[in-house]
């Protein structure tokens, strides 16, 4: 069991989402940072949708009030165990009765607190998401509240060991050099060629700057507008997140883990879903730039984030087992 000591607002419990319901408009929901969220889970030993705790409002304090390990990933943050230093991206372990504090982070926006067995909330549809807008899933779908108790459905896993970030370990030439720009690769969509040229060249030249008015539905961008060759009025469609949508006023909304099941405005391009981790970590302010690929190139960019989890999994496998093997021999040595 772990407490709510210290909150703000918006923290929940995520997992990976709640897929097969769109259609009934039920949106997936799930962690924005999927990656970080699964680098968690890996560390511990976890299942891959094990729940744990989204942070985008700081500072953020549990109590442990039973043994257990944990993880902080997503960011690069001050994070305090009793008062003392622990790395984030690093499996910890805690003893009962000690405080875990996530600060603000230097570099990323939403932090991870992933524990050993996963957090243990009602499946709702198949998953442990929040999904606020609804208020279902997560903790009676809400946000986290202070003296909150959050059961946990394993125990201690080991500790000592951790992962090299993904936006080390997936870095590219990009990343490097562009001050606070972050770059995304995009898809034109369906209604791509119902922007004047002017725009389209626009869309993909702007440093667009992410607006206070972002959450987890959507990310809304400002800079110069983007016009249609003309008026014109669509019916409503599928929406996932990833779609860039671009209302009247022709400033584009990014849509996000929290997206609509359907809507109408032009659809303009899609962030492939490789770079959306990124999107999720870039704060208020950010600037974003949007560069063009196409099908191929997006289904190739999953195969690195593949790679990167899979030699996680071996890491810690051969880690574990190490310690196991070690284990009997520590035990005869002290007897």
């Amino acid at each position: 069991m772990i407490t709510v000591l210290e909150t703000s607002a918006l923290n929940t419990v995520q997992d990976l989402g709640r897929s097969g319901y769109r259609q009934l408009g039920v949106g997936t929901s799930g962690a924005m940072d999927p990656l970080a969220l699964q680098v968690g889970n890996i560390l511990l030993g976890n299942q891959p949708g094990d729940a744990g705790i989204e942070i985008q409002t700081y500072p953020f304090v549990i109590r442990f009030e039973a043994a257990g390990s944990f993880a902080v990933t997503g960011v690069d943050a001050a994070v305090e165990l009793d008062g003392h230093p622990v790395l984030p991206w690093s499996v910890e372990h805690a003893a009962a009765g000690q405080v875990l504090t996530v600060g603000p982070p230097r570099r990323g926006a939403r932090a991870y607190v992933c524990v050993a067995g996963g957090l243990d909330v009602p499946l709702v549809l198949g998953s442990r998401s929040t999904q606020l807008r609804g208020g279902f899933g997560g903790l009676s779908g809400r946000p986290l509240e202070v003296d909150d108790a959050l059961k946990i459905a394993g125990g201690p896993a080991s500790s000592g060991y951790g992962a090299l970030p993904p936006a080390a370990a997936l870095s590219r030439p990009c990343d490097r050099g562009e001050g606070n720009v972050v770059t995304l690769r995009a898809i034109p969509a369906t209604d791509y060629h119902l922007f004047t040229g002017a725009a389209r060249d626009r869309f993909w030249q702007t440093e667009w700057r992410i607006t206070p008015q972002s959450d987890r539905v959507g990310y809304r961008l400002k800079g110069d507008p983007l016009a249609l060759q003309r008026p014109i009025e669509l019916r409503s469609y599928g929406i996932v997140p990833g779609i860039v949508q671009v209302p009247p006023a022709g400033e584009p909304i990014v849509q996000m883990a929290d997206a609509n099941t359907a809507g109408g405005y032009p659809r303009i391009a899609g962030v492939i879903e490789a770079d959306l981790w990124r999107l999720a970590q870039a704060r208020i302010g950010t600037r974003i730039r949007f560069a063009q690929c196409d099908h191929s190139q997006g289904v190739a960019a999953m195969q690195p984030i593949a790679s990167y989890l899979d030699d996680l999994r071996m890491m810690v496998a051969l880690y574990r087992g190490s310690v196991q093997r070690r284990a009997p021999l520590t035990s005869g040595t002290q007897a």
